[in-house]
């Protein structure tokens, strides 16, 4: 885990707000096709932010590279999980840390 990285990710509000609605999949998006367990679908955000499919995979691909978020690809599509452990850990030695 690298905290600059994960503090870089976070320095975006989009990408707070994203990993706040994948916090609560099943309020936040409950119109997806595929099941939740699957994953958040990458076009489920772009209906929910109203952003571009470019700027919101953008967003997507740093919170996964900093390990906030895992993807899991089926076909053509990415379904997004929020990474748990890496959270947990990151926000354990922030409060260690501070």
């Amino acid at each position: 885990m690298d905290k600059t990285e994960i503090l870089k990710a976070l320095a975006h509000p989009t990408r707070i707000e994203f990993l706040e609605w994948m916090k609560e999949p099943e309020r936040n998006f409950s119109d997806q096709a595929h099941p939740l367990s699957m994953g958040i679908c990458a076009n489920q955000f772009e209906k929910r932010c109203g952003l571009s499919q470019s700027t919101v995979s953008a967003h997507l691909s740093t919170l996964e590279k900093a390990g906030l978020l895992k993807i899991n690809r089926v076909g053509q599509w990415a379904f997004y999980h929020r990474n748990e452990d890496t959270i947990a850990t990151f926000l354990d030695e922030l409060r260690s840390t501070l």
